[in-house]
């Protein structure tokens, strides 16, 4: 009887391996079993954990700071409207704020959820420094890196559970922490940082701006390093490398909007 159990149990995977696969853009080279709603799914249950814990994740009103996410959803819009992100139409892509100026990070949840720290915010000093990081952030999730690392953490239970729809909030509350040092690899990181500058190289903006945020975290002199970086503090050649990146896709956008920026950085608390 057992024996049999195994043996459905490894059919009913190896079925969903054949349909995910079967389901995903033909560029998406991601080698787990989530399918592409199943993606969305756990992350609309990720966003209504963190909805579900104002203590743990203060997400800024957007009814009280309406300028501050009309801001910050345009700068979303910019990324999308090049039409290089492979899932725009079917991941959700939605961007809320983290109150908390002494955060220096940014997530994206699975499906596109996406999770901007006030803190990282105001360390900022231009525009494209944001959305460079912005579209590194959307890369993970179009590139499928999150599900990716969270089905090498978490294996084949936490598919079922979201399937089944009985995944418990001790589990949700795992998940939803690991996100914010998620530790991807260093060909995620890489991959990341150059669909970072394909996704801007069509816009009016500098196309490396992730470099300067790179740039910037260097003055930290490696102290206070954000908590997403963990895994890789030194950014040197990364920087580099989104500057060789900027110049081999013949990018020619160079606004950094420092003005506007500063009007955001003033709309927030």
């Amino acid at each position: 009887m057992k024996r049999i159990v195994r043996i459905t149990i490894l059919f009913s995977l190896v079925v969903i391996l054949f349909i995910s696969n079967s389901c995903k853009n033909k560029d998406d080279k991601s080698l787990n079993v989530f399918r592409i709603q199943d993606d969305v799914a756990l992350g609309k249950e990720l966003e209504q954990y963190i909805a579900s814990n104002p203590q743990e994740y203060p997400v800024l009103s957007e009814a009280q700071y309406p300028q501050a996410y009309a801001h910050i959803r345009g700068l979303r819009d910019s990324i999308l409207n090049a039409n290089k992100v492979f899932y725009k139409n079917e991941f959700e892509w939605k961007v809320q704020i983290i109150r908390d100026d002494a955060t220096l990070n940014a997530f994206c949840a699975p499906g596109g959820y996406i999770y901007i720290y006030t803190g990282l915010i105001k360390f900022l000093d231009t525009e494209d420094e944001l959305i460079g990081v912005l579209s590194h952030e959307i890369a993970h999730a179009d590139r499928r890196h999150s599900t990716d690392r969270l089905t090498k953490e978490y294996g084949l239970s936490l598919l079922v559970g979201i399937v089944a729809g009985t995944t418990g909030q001790d589990q949700l509350a795992q998940i939803a922490a690991s996100l914010t040092t998620l530790a991807f690899s260093r060909s995620d990181e890489k991959e990341a940082d150059e669909y970072s500058v394909k996704y801007l190289c069509p816009t009016t903006y500098n196309a490396a701006g992730a470099a300067g945020f790179f740039e910037k975290i260097e003055t930290l002199g490696g102290q206070s390093i954000p908590q997403f970086l963990s895994t890789h503090p030194d950014p040197d050649n990364r920087i580099q490398n989104i500057y060789d990146n900027k110049t081999s896709e013949g990018c020619l956008g160079n606004e950094k909007y420092d003005l506007r920026y500063q009007q955001f950085k003033a709309s927030l608390p």
